[in-house]
């Protein structure tokens, strides 16, 4: 081939154009829209079942519809139903319910991922067999692992108390003490989660590089100056992604708590999801569960948005 049939065979592309030997010819029309046609139905389901919804509610925030009877009597109060929500006791309990439970899960959760991350990482058949005991609790559907937990704390009778009078210890009331019950949801959650989250670390460990690691050991430092010193800044992302997935998750979960507790006793278990879904299908205040339910995908939004830019400036640091 000659060098003028090589430069007439070169094109490259630019804004819509093919540049061929100097000329622009513009590219076929189904070309230049077929992303945007692959792209159609992903924007179509996101838009329907996810901004829809969110704008749905945001409407319904702005009306009163007492005792469910409909958009028929509904009137435009504004701001009213935030300020009945912030002004709730129930709603205040709620939110500090969902503060302790977010911090006395969300730590013990990551710290027990990344052990149980640090010991399995290796590909050895005895490795394999604690990542599949470790990650087997996050197969259990929730439903299922809370009425297991139920006769695990029955007081008395449960497996828990069983356990504790074999060494001369009676055990509380796990679920019908106020000050307990919340913490005995908290043990639920962190059995649960922990080992889907270990797999999460466990790709961030594989993303160290080995060379980093060995420079670390022949400069002296043992493995608690590795951990505090390497590993745990390399995973800095991964804990920022895992921190979003696992918030997020924590506010959006209650089925456990309507199997264990319904909230109580004294609301010392309500959390903010069975608060909206009291708010709405028990005292039927459509108007205020929808600026609950607000409210709380702000809070995801946020959380979500400040993660991912801690994930960012990680990821720079890294490059």
């Amino acid at each position: 081939m000659s060098l003028a049939s090589s430069a007439r065979a070169f094109e490259r592309i630019e804004n819509g154009l093919v540049i061929e030997s100097g000329r622009a010819r513009r590219r076929p029309l189904r070309v230049r829209w077929l992303p945007y046609a692959l792209l159609a139905p992903s924007l179509l389901f996101l838009g329907l079942f996810t901004y829809l919804p969110v704008v749905r509610v945001a409407i319904e925030s702005l009306y009163d519809q007492p005792h469910g009877t409909g958009a028929a009597v509904a009137t435009f109060v504004g701001m009213g139903n935030y300020a009945k929500v912030f002004a709730d006791p129930a709603f205040r309990q709620a939110a500090l319910n969902n503060l302790i439970y977010a911090v006395g899960t969300l730590l013990p959760t990551l710290v027990l991922a990344l052990a149980f991350a640090l010991a399995v990482q290796r590909s050895t058949r005895f490795a394999s067999v604690l990542r599949t005991v470790f990650f087997f609790p996050s197969l259990v559907p929730l439903v299922a692992a809370a009425s297991l937990f139920f006769f695990i704390f029955l007081p008395g009778l449960g497996l828990l108390d069983y356990y504790l009078a074999k060494i001369g210890i009676n055990g509380p009331n796990w679920l019908g003490d106020s000050d307990i019950a919340l913490w005995s949801v908290i043990g639920l959650t962190v059995w649960k989660n922990a080992g889907y989250y270990m797999l999460f670390y466990i790709a961030g460990l594989q993303n160290i590089p080995r060379d980093t690691l060995e420079a670390a050991m022949i400069d002296g430092a043992n493995a608690w100056q590795r951990l505090r010193y390497v590993i745990l800044p390399a995973l800095v992302p991964t804990t920022s992604f895992v921190v979003v997935i696992a918030l997020i998750n924590l506010l959006t979960s209650v089925d456990h708590v309507i199997v264990l507790t319904r909230g109580g006793p004294s609301n010392s278990t309500n959390l903010l999801l069975y608060y909206i879904f009291q708010a709405a299908h028990e005292n039927f205040e459509i108007g205020k569960a929808a600026a609950a339910t607000l409210l709380s995908v702000a809070v995801m939004l946020a959380i979500s948005l400040g993660s991912l830019r801690v994930m960012e400036r990680g990821t720079h640091a890294k490059a």
